[in-house]
């Protein structure tokens, strides 16, 4: 009741929404903005839509979208193989270790991969040849001419997964030192190994935090493949490039890779968002037996 016969409780008042002009201004805007572009694009006759719809399909470009997607899963397998080993070595207790690992991830995170697939595919000027055998001038057991060993795939391939395993370490390590230290103290108090500890209770759940971050890397990465088209590897934008230096159909041609890249991009967003749902589900579940398990293994502890 309000002290004042003609004043309404607090709960009876509502709240008026304030105007706010430059939410409406800033809207009407952007509209203006979409329609003018939408526009353009459908009313330009030098877009040539009709010749983007007719190469969509066309074979050099399907091979140049399977090459894109081969460089691209190749590229991040490699890259987070590579990242798993330098994130351990990065917490190990060698210095050793530590001091390799930091070198590696300085070094691939500064340089650009377009300049390190460049370097690799000219390593040959620099190693004309790669063999295994006993340093330092003793016999070689295997020799292999570095021209025919470093195709530009595999200068490709070096370039994108290194410079991935440098991201990816300090992404898999961030979530290693994530798992609370009494995980693996309880497992050690279970009679598990460092390495047994690692490998089944540490790296799933640090694998887990850091899918997200590795997903959006792994967008990133089909980007990141369009760089190959200066080694002339057949990829989806240097065969959009070989159709239209033949036909003079720049535009029509690049509107066909971008919308390729689109549509390869918007799959990975949703299979993305699809695994994080996924995880979070998993995640609450896990942490609900976990609790459980914790809790019993504690009790067994006071009992004994």
């Amino acid at each position: 009741m309000s002290d004042h016969p003609n004043r309404p409780a607090i709960h009876e008042i509502k709240p008026i929404a304030v105007p706010r002009v430059g939410h409406w201004v800033g809207g009407i805007l952007l509209a203006v903005f979409a329609i003018i572009f939408l526009q353009v694009l459908v009313t330009n006759q030098n877009m040539q839509w009709n010749v983007v719809g007719q190469y969509m399909l066309n074979p050099a470009i399907l091979s140049g979208l399977g090459m894109t997607l081969v460089l691209t899963v190749l590229a991040m397998v490699i890259g987070l193989a590579i990242g798993v080993l330098l994130a351990i070595m990065r917490l190990s207790s060698s210095q050793v270790f530590q001091a390799a690992s930091w070198a590696w991830i300085w070094f691939f995170r500064g340089v650009p991969p377009l300049v390190q697939m460049i370097f690799w595919y000219n390593l040959a000027l620099l190693l004309p040849e790669v063999s295994i055998g006993i340093p330092f001038d003793g016999p070689k057991l295997f020799s292999w001419n570095t021209n025919e060993l470093i195709t530009p795939f595999s200068a490709a391939i070096m370039g994108l997964a290194f410079t991935e395993s440098a991201y990816a370490a300090e992404m898999i390590r961030a979530g290693i030192q994530a798992i609370n230290a009494g995980q693996t103290e309880a497992a050690a108090t279970l009679g598990l190994t460092r390495g047994q500890t690692l490998r089944r209770i540490v790296l799933p759940q640090a694998l887990r935090i850091v899918i997200p971050p590795i997903g959006n890397d792994t967008i990133s990465m089909l980007k990141f493949t369009s760089l190959v088209s200066v080694l002339a590897l057949p990829d989806l934008l240097y065969s959009a490039q070989m159709v239209y230096a033949r036909t003079y159909q720049t535009v029509p041609l690049l509107l066909v890779a971008t919308i390729w890249y689109l549509v390869l991009t918007t799959i990975l967003t949703v299979v993305e968002h699809a695994v994080e749902h996924r995880l979070k589900s998993e995640h609450n579940t896990d942490t609900k037996k976990a609790g459980g398990f914790f809790n019993l293994f504690g009790r067994q502890q006071e009992a004994i």
